[in-house]
């Protein structure tokens, strides 16, 4: 089978695309033909950083990055009873694990997929992964009806995701980013837009419950504990250990901040695929490259400035 492989940490450049062994279900496994492969953040952190890609596949090479799959069950393994050949499915596969997913074929353990629901493609299926995980596993139990949210970067994966989800639990949602996205996240159910680049959030949001933070950076934590009421819950994604400074701050207030990793899990895949049968979820898919071009899928999320998701077509 066809898969893109890494030998060492870079730039795109790095990538090699190589005919390799189809792998082997093993008995709890499922082997997916790809359909569709979301890229993101993580992904082209773990090819440009050498510590990262290490955490991760250990001394394994080359390593094939991804995790975020869809496509078509080709072979299950003897213990499989959730699926069976033909279902098309969707998920996260082995994360924090390597998810070996840019390849034709991807062996996933059972309880990491969801059957794909009919009314979405393969290419919505795909984004619909490890970025409305994360959003799931951050907000549910952390957000009710009548709290304040706040989301930073509410224009990009994980943001547009969680916009629509703290909506769906009933909460008044502001959000961060561009001008020029506005539209977009008020369109995703945000009650309320502030352009970072050009309003100070700290001066204008006050009263919030929970605090979801996609962009990180020691001033902007500091500045969201600032909006946070008393006992509020701060939940930063790209920053996994807070400073002295940081929990001080949060202690002085009774904040709740809270650092937590995505894991692959198909119960919250199913979860996932109910909310996109009910339409309360839907994936934006900013941009579709070949597989063939994932030098240039990396190049556009590397750039920042991507909104909602960007997938790999097979």
């Amino acid at each position: 089978m066809k898969a893109i492989v890494l030998e060492q940490t870079g730039g795109v450049e790095n990538f090699l695309t190589k005919e390799i062994e189809k792998p082997v279900a093993l008995n709890n496994e499922v082997l997916v033909e790809v359909k569709a492969i979301s890229v993101n953040p993580v992904d082209f952190k773990v090819r440009a950083i050498e510590p990262v890609l290490n955490m991760i596949y250990g001394e394994k090479r080359p390593a094939i990055l991804g995790w975020d799959i869809a496509g078509i069950v080709s072979k299950v393994g003897e213990s499989v009873t959730k699926f069976k050949v033909g279902d098309e499915v969707f998920g996260m596969v082995n994360f924090p694990g390597a998810g070996d997913a840019y390849a034709e074929f991807v062996a996933s353990p059972q309880d990491h997929l969801a059957k794909k629901p009919a009314n979405v493609s393969f290419e919505e299926a795909a984004a619909t992964t490890l970025a409305p995980l994360t959003a799931l596993q951050i907000l549910e139990g952390n957000v009710k009806a009548g709290d304040k949210v706040f989301i930073h970067a509410g224009s990009g994966g994980v943001g547009h995701f969680a916009i629509q989800m703290a909506k769906h639990y009933g909460a008044h949602v502001t959000t961060t980013c561009s001008a020029k996205n506005k539209d977009f996240v008020l369109s995703m159910g945000a009650d309320e837009h502030i352009d970072y680049r050009t309003q100070k959030f700290e001066e204008i949001a006050n009263n919030i419950d929970f605090v979801l933070d996609g962009v990180g950076g020691d001033e902007l934590i500091l500045n969201s504990l600032k909006i946070l009421k008393e006992g509020g819950t701060f939940v930063s994604i790209p920053t996994h250990e807070y400073t002295d400074e940081i929990k001080k701050a949060a202690s002085a207030k009774n904040i709740n901040a809270i650092n937590m990793l995505v894991k692959s899990d198909g119960k919250d895949m199913d979860t996932l695929a109910d909310m996109l049968v009910r339409g309360t979820i839907k994936a934006h898919v900013s941009k579709i490259f070949s597989f063939d071009e994932m030098a240039e899928a990396h190049t556009a999320q590397e750039s920042g400035r991507t909104v909602g998701k960007i997938v790999v077509k097979m």
